[in-house]
């Protein structure tokens, strides 16, 4: 019986179109049964080599608080090491529920905030014309905030956080621990390219102009 007789004879059991099609169907997710499993199903949210990206993505900027020259290799180098993380965590991007909003939201948090770490990085050029930059306390604030804050999150979920996660992604439609993972590192990624790509910019403005001068 096709769904549109079904509707029309009455049948309480005929599945929704705009909710479900055939066979296949996504199941509600219980708060109280489902969660539980939640991020016990999933490979652990942060192993030593987020320990340790999270950490040499901080040590970069805390490194810039002396000035030093800004050469392509210095905007580089922070890309790499996320794309090393993206290479070993990222194998798709879940779209059930509403997963693929929790990793556009986490994405756009991302950029804000690299974008502007970037903007409050000092730079001038010296004598010979090279670009020279500074991370100003402001500049580290937000970088630190942006890792911080994933890196805090990560260390809570490991550490009795879980349930309470779990329970939100329920009520909230996130589907696995997975989303949260990806999620996660997308904030990292655009919060990196976000910084590089906002600094990029204004060397090569810096580049263009003949006198030295602030930014």
């Amino acid at each position: 019986m096709s769904l549109a007789r079904a509707a029309a004879a009455g049948d309480s059991t005929a599945l929704h179109p705009w909710v479900e099609s055939g066979a296949h169907f996504h199941p509600r997710i219980d708060p109280r049964a489902d969660v539980q499993s939640t991020f016990a199903d999933d490979d652990a949210l942060m192993t030593f080599t987020d320990y340790l990206i999270d950490s040499a993505l901080v040590l970069l900027v805390l490194l810039q608080i002396k000035e030093r020259k800004l050469t392509a290799k210095a905007l580089i180098r922070p890309v790499v090491i996320v794309a090393i993380a993206v290479a070993n965590y990222m194998h798709g991007i879940p779209t059930a529920g509403n997963d693929l909003v929790l990793v556009v939201v986490l994405a756009l948090v991302g950029l804000l905030i690299g974008a502007a770490s970037g903007q409050a990085v000092i730079m001038r050029r010296d004598a010979d014309g090279e670009v020279l930059a500074r991370a100003a306390w402001m500049s580290g604030f937000f970088w630190v905030l942006g890792m911080g804050s994933r890196f805090a999150f990560l260390i809570w979920v490991n550490n009795g956080g879980a349930a309470t996660v779990g329970h939100f992604s329920a009520t909230h439609s996130i589907t696995s621990g997975e989303a949260w993972t990806v999620a996660l590192l997308a904030m990292a990624v655009f919060e990196v390219c976000g910084r590089s790509l906002v600094m990029a910019l204004r060397r090569q403005q810096l580049i263009g102009r003949v006198v030295p001068e602030l930014v």
